[in-house]
C-alpha cells in the first residue's frame, strides 16, 4: 500500500531566510492558506526500494515523486528544506504523469545554502500536481517542500478582436512610451522570478525596478545587469497579460536590439490561456522580434532576426517548430520594426515592411490555436537553452534593448 501526501497548511508567512535582495521585489502578502508545505516523508513513489522514511539520504541521479494539492494558480515561491553537502543540486519536475512525454522543470538547477535551496516565480495552476523532486549532485537529507504563493494568476479582464477586413491599416492600441520612470501599469504587468522561464535561463526579472525597466527620451528600456542583487543577471519582462489581450491584427514592434555573446531579445505573443507549463504550447506562442547576440556582429550591429510560430503539432522541444530568419543591418545602432500580421487562417512575419515568413497550418487545434486571444510580451533573457547556447560573452556588464513604441492595428 502506498503512502498518501500529507499536506500541512502553514498558520503563518514563512519569512525569506537566505537575505537575497531579489526576493525583495514586489510581491502580495498572501494569507496563509496559500503556503503549502510537503514532507520530504510523504513521498509516494521513488526511484529507491526500502528507504528509510525517518532518516532519509538521497544520493545523486535519485528522485522523490509527491502529489502536491496547489490552492491557487500563480508564481510561486519553491523552497527545499534538508542537509546537503557544497555540491548538492536539487531540481523540481511538475505533471510527471504528462501524456505527451515531457519533462516540465520549474525551478532550474538549485544549490544549498543556509540548508535550503529556492527558486522565486515558479508557475502552479490549482488542483492536483504529481511532483518528482531530482537529486542531480551531491548528497541530501530533505526534510520538506514549501510551495508560498507569491502572485496571483491575474485574469485578463480585456480582449481586443482586430478586425481583417478592409486595405487601409488603423491603429487599434499602442504604447508610444512618451512618459518618465516605470512602465504604464494599466499596460503592462511584470513576469516575476528566476525559475529558469523553460528554458534555463539564469536572470532575475524584477517587478518595477527602475533599473531594469524604466521610460527614458520616448523609449522604453529594458536593461539587463549582471551580478545584480544576488544574482548572476537581473533583467525584465513586460506582459499585458491581466490588462489586454488580443485577437488577431498587425503587432509592431520597433526595436533596438543589444549586441554580445548570451544576449536573448524578444518581443512575441502568449496564449492567454497559459497557466503553468503544461499550458504550452497547446495554447500557442508567435515569436515576431526575437534574435540572440552570438548571432549579432559586435562592430557592426548585423545580425538575425527570427519569426516563429509553436504549436502542440509543430514546436522547439519536438524540433519541428515552425519558423523563418531574415537578416537585419545595424540591429543595434537603428531602429527596425518588426511585426506580424495575423489573420484568422494565416501568420506573416515582416522586418521594415518585408515579408520573409508564414505559418499557414490551421487543419485543427493543435496546428492552430490562433483564434483565442494571447498576450504581448517584450523581455530581455541572458543565458537560456538558446540565447546562451554559446556561452555568455564575460565582458559585459549589463546589456540595453531599447523600443520606440508596440503597436496594433485592424484593418478597415
Amino acid at each position: 500500500m502506498r503512502n498518501f501526501l500529507s499536506l500541512i497548511v502553514i498558520a503563518s508567512a514563512i519569512a525569506c531566510s537566505n537575505g537575497n535582495a531579489t526576493e525583495n521585489a514586489s510581491t502580495e502578502r498572501e494569507s496563509p492558506k496559500n503556503t503549502v508545505v510537503v514532507a520530504a516523508s510523504s513521498f509516494v513513489n521513488s526511484s529507491l526500494p526500502n528507504l528509510n522514511k525517518d532518516s532519509l539520504s538521497m544520493p545523486a541521479n535519485s528522485w522523490l515523486e509527491y502529489e502536491v494539492n496547489i490552492p491557487e494558480a500563480g508564481r510561486y515561491r519553491l523552497t527545499i528544506n534538508g542537509k546537503a553537502d557544497t555540491s548538492a543540486r536539487v531540481w523540481v519536475e511538475d505533471y510527471v504523469k504528462n501524456t505527451d512525454g515531457r519533462s516540465y522543470n520549474i525551478s532550474g538547477d538549485l544549490a544549498f545554502a543556509d540548508e535550503q535551496a529556492y527558486v522565486i516565480g515558479s508557475p502552479l495552476d490549482s488542483g492536483m500536481h504529481p511532483i518528482r523532486l531530482h537529486f542531480k549532485a551531491g548528497t541530501i537529507q530533505p526534510e520538506s517542500i514549501e510551495f508560498k504563493l507569491i502572485k496571483r494568476h491575474t485574469s485578463t479582464p480585456k480582449s481586443n478582436t482586430q478586425s481583417m477586413e478592409g486595405e487601409e491599416w488603423q491603429l487599434v492600441w499602442s504604447d508610444e512610451f512618451e512618459g518618465e520612470g516605470l512602465p504604464d501599469t494599466t499596460k503592462w504587468s511584470y513576469n516575476v522570478g528566476n525559475w529558469g522561464w523553460g528554458n534555463n535561463e539564469p536572470q532575475f526579472y524584477t517587478d518595477a525596478k527602475l533599473k531594469n525597466a524604466r521610460q527614458e527620451n520616448g523609449n522604453l528600456i529594458i536593461e539587463a545587469h549582471k551580478n545584480d542583487a544576488g544574482s548572476p543577471w537581473t533583467s525584465a519582462r513586460l506582459s499585458t497579460q491581466g490588462k489586454e489581450s488580443f485577437l488577431y491584427g498587425k503587432i509592431e514592434f520597433r526595436a533596438k536590439v543589444p549586441v554580445g555573446r548570451g544576449t536573448w531579445s524578444a518581443g512575441w505573443l502568449l496564449g492567454d490561456e497559459y497557466r503553468d507549463e503544461i499550458s504550452w504550447p497547446y495554447c500557442g506562442e508567435i515569436d515576431v522580434l526575437e534574435c540572440v547576440g552570438y548571432e549579432i556582429n559586435d562592430s557592426t550591429g548585423d545580425g538575425i532576426n527570427h519569426a516563429t510560430c509553436h504549436t502542440r503539432a509543430y514546436y522547439f522541444k519536438q524540433g519541428n517548430q515552425i519558423g523563418n530568419e531574415i537578416e537585419v543591418k545595424n540591429m543595434n545602432g537603428e531602429f527596425h520594426t518588426y511585426a506580424v500580421e495575423w489573420y484568422p487562417d494565416v501568420i506573416y512575419g515582416l522586418v521594415d515592411g518585408e515579408r520573409y515568413f508564414t505559418y499557414d497550418k490551421n487543419a485543427n487545434e493543435l496546428e492552430w490555436p490562433f483564434f483565442k486571444p494571447q498576450n504581448i510580451i517584450i523581455n530581455l533573457a541572458v543565458g537560456g537553452g538558446w540565447g546562451g547556447a554559446k556561452g555568455i560573452d564575460p565582458q559585459w556588464e549589463s546589456h540595453q534593448y531599447i523600443l520606440d513604441y508596440v503597436r496594433v492595428y485592424e484593418l478597415h
